[in-house]
């Protein structure tokens, strides 16, 4: 069953991933978006680092991911964000449906 939803997830620092997700689903370019603290460690400019950041697991659909990949790299204060995609290979089909009708460009009226 191809759902025609994927789950993007982006980093962001401490405080900024609500006003992220809020940007996000504002635009329609997101369903859902969950918002956890985490604690990161990864190479940067030849160290490793560690931070406490926040995980924004975004629900979209295909038809939307370059839109949302560029809005975030145009609102994300990291200048190399973290944006990862990955395909839903299965979902309840109601959910999938709620998701793929509120992730729907709005038109204006």
């Amino acid at each position: 069953m191809e759902s025609g939803l994927v789950v993007v997830f982006v980093t962001a620092p401490r405080g900024k991933g609500a006003e992220i997700a809020r940007r996000l689903l504002g635009e329609r370019l997101a369903a859902c978006v969950n918002v956890g603290s985490v604690r990161s460690m990864y190479w940067w400019e030849g160290r490793i680092e560690e931070d406490e950041e926040e995980l924004l697991v975004i629900k979209t659909t295909v038809s939307r991911l370059e839109e949302l990949i560029e809005r975030v790299k145009e609102i994300h204060p990291y200048s190399v964000p973290e944006v990862i995609a990955l395909p839903v290979i299965a979902c309840l089909g109601d959910y999938c449906r709620w998701a793929r009708s509120e992730t729907k460009p709005q038109r204006n009226a």
